[in-house]
């Protein structure tokens, strides 16, 4: 359970679901008025964390790893009412939204004393707007906000793998060719020799070079993989809502069209 004197400890916490869920960081604490225990507190969820919604945390407990694991679903979380504090303070009627919603018990040390405090402030409020004439009503709009979230777009893989081709050398090669060589024979030579005539042969052994073809592995070159970063503009769009005020006028009825131009708004009171 969250405790008092433990506020600055739960800023940046993390708080899950039953289920272990993430439901968002800590960004603010609000305490009870009475016995200063924490009893909400604002986590960042929706598109890109842009949204501030509240979560019980008095009954909330340690888990593993510094969370704070409370007993509200992440669903429940991210559906609950929009509540905005008036100067860093939530009123008891935003309290009793909170809690009705969560279906959790009013919180104590509410009594009948509150209830005509928040009655009389409101009768202060209605008072002050017919003081300065300003019954009026609040128009709002929806807004984009745009950010950037890290995803994976896909895998690259660098794979080595062995091919066969063809490829043709030129080699130069020799070889021995028989060519017949005469020679006149020398007197001296013709009284040496013998000058029978009869059979002879004589034989010549050739030789000639041939292509050897033999592989070799060398290494040629070192080839990785690296990633750069590269920024480019991209559009996105999406739907906004904004409210836009008209005027009906039942005094109309019967006047002149002079008399209705004269009573138009004025350019901006539509927007």
């Amino acid at each position: 359970m969250a405790e008092s004197g433990q506020v600055d400890q739960l800023h940046g916490r993390t708080v899950i679901d039953p289920d272990g869920q993430k439901i968002g960081r800590i960004n603010q604490v609000w305490v009870d008025d009475h016995t200063g225990a924490p009893m909400w507190a604002t986590v960042h969820t929706g598109l890109f964390g842009a949204k501030e919604t509240f979560v019980p945390i008095r009954q909330g407990r340690p888990a593993a790893g510094g969370e704070l694991q409370v007993p509200v679903s992440k669903d429940r979380v991210k559906d609950a009412p929009r509540v905005d504090p008036e100067n860093g303070h939530i009123d008891e009627r935003q309290q009793d939204a909170l809690n009705h919603y969560y279906g959790m018990d009013v919180a104590p040390n509410r009594g009948d004393q509150a209830g005509r405090q928040a009655a009389a402030q409101d009768t202060q409020r209605e008072r002050d707007q017919r003081v300065h004439g300003q019954d009026s009503v609040t128009r709002s709009e929806e807004h984009l906000n745009v950010g950037t979230e890290r995803v994976e777009t896909g895998h690259v893989r660098l794979r080595k793998v062995v091919v066969t081709e063809q490829q043709q050398v030129s080699v130069p090669v020799s070889h021995e060719e028989v060519r017949v060589v005469r020679e006149p024979i020398s007197p001296e030579d013709r009284r040496r020799g013998d000058q029978r005539i009869g059979e002879e042969e004589l034989e010549v052994t050739l030789h000639g070079e041939r292509p050897v073809v033999e592989t070799e592995t060398v290494p040629v070159e070192r080839v990785g993989l690296d990633t750069e970063t590269v920024t480019e503009e991209q559009k996105v769009g999406g739907q906004v809502r904004k409210e836009r005020i008209e005027v009906e006028d039942d005094s109309q009825a019967g006047r002149t069209p002079a008399d209705q131009e004269r009573r138009r708004p004025g350019p901006g009171a539509g927007r």
